[in-house]
Formats: structure tokens, C-alpha cells, sequence
């Protein structure tokens, strides 16, 4: 299925492209995920429809089963990546968590702004933009991806996401579908 609309009042939000989690082995080449997101990015602020951008600090320790042990992190690990060209105008987030929903305000801001859908790209699929969108839809928004604009570490868990998760969550196309109904509405 592809995006077939997008609310009058809908929102970019780009999950974690920033300096150290690009620079993790990804299943798809991140280059092409990042230009995708950042032409989605100029798109969305030539409409006059917010940009959110969002990054990711570690948080809390936790146990897992796959715990690792956490690297220091370089300087710069955190930073936008510069492709994004990011603007003014644009509504930045730092997460701890896996979705950007969790204390950090979004829900506040996207309610405020009177965002009634959301449109998610970024990394990993499976993690942070999966996490973000399910939070979006228990907050009451209308949620569409960019597929061909995130990526995870694993082949198998984005094709999981893509496949058996999204569409039940919300709709799905590529950049320039919904390029296309942002150039419509």
C-alpha cells in the first residue's frame, strides 16, 4: 500500500541520523537513507509543515539479554548529520529511550503545533522508528513512512517492520510518494 493522504496539519519527524548511529553497519547503504530524508526534510519546510529532528543520548543503564557495554562515546556522536541542513524553524528532541515520544515533550509540541499525523524516517527501522511510531499512534496520530528513507542494522528486522508492523500502524510509500501527496494537498 502507499500513502494515499496527509493530514492538512502533518508533521517530518527524523529519527536519529545523526553522526554515530550513521556511522553503524546498517542493511542499506545510510548515504541514500540520509538523502532521502533530508530531500523529505527541504519538502516539508517548503510547505510550510514542521521538521522535527530527533537524536539520541544514551540513558539509563538496563539489563538485557543483549547487553553491551557502553562505549564512550566520541565528541560528536550525538550531532545531526549535516545533510539534514538543519533550520531554525526546525523542532530538535534529544531521546534516551527508544522512542521520541517518551519524556522528551514531542506529544506537547505536535499537539500544540495542531499535528494530527506524523511522517517517520530514520534509524534503526526496527528500534527507534518503529518505537516512535507505535507511542504516535497511542497518542492519537496518523502515522505514514518513508521506506525507503530508514533502515536498521538488521535485514531481517527492517523487512519485519516493514512488512508485519507499518502497515497495521499506519501507511507506508517511498520519499517521492509522498513527495507526490505533499504537492497535491
Amino acid at each position: 500500500m502507499t500513502v494515499t493522504t496527509l493530514d492538512p496539519k502533518t508533521a517530518l519527524v527524523v529519527i536519529d541520523l545523526q553522526q554515530g548511529i550513521v556511522a553503524f553497519p546498517a542493511a542499506h547503504p545510510v548515504e541514500a537513507v540520509v538523502a532521502k530524508a533530508a530531500h523529505l526534510a527541504e519538502a516539508f519546510r517548503r510547505h510550510g509543515l514542521p521538521v522535527v529532528l530527533v537524536n539520541v543520548v544514551p540513558g539509563s543503564p538496563r539489563r538485557s539479554e543483549q547487553m553491551r557495554a557502553m562505549p564512550v562515546l566520541p565528541p560528536g556522536w550525538a550531532e545531526l548529520v549535516p545533510e539534514l541542513n538543519k533550520q531554525p524553524t526546525d523542532h530538535c528532541i534529544t531521546k534516551k529511550t527508544w522512542g521520541a515520544f517518551t519524556a522528551t515533550g514531542l506529544e506537547d509540541w505536535l499537539k500544540a503545533q495542531g499535528i494530527t499525523q506524523i511522517v517517520l524516517t530514520g534509524v534503526a527501522t526496527s528500534i527507534g522508528v518503529e518505537s516512535t511510531a507505535r507511542q504516535a499512534v497511542e497518542a492519537g496520530f496518523n502515522v505514514a513512512f518513508a521506506i525507503d528513507a530508514m533502515t536498521d542494522m538488521s535485514a531481517e528486522a527492517h523487512a519485519n517492520s516493514l512488512t508485519r508492523i507499518f502497515p497495521r500502524v499506519g501507511e507506508t510509500g517511498t520519499t517521492a510518494d509522498i513527495v507526490k501527496v505533499l504537492e497535491r494537498a
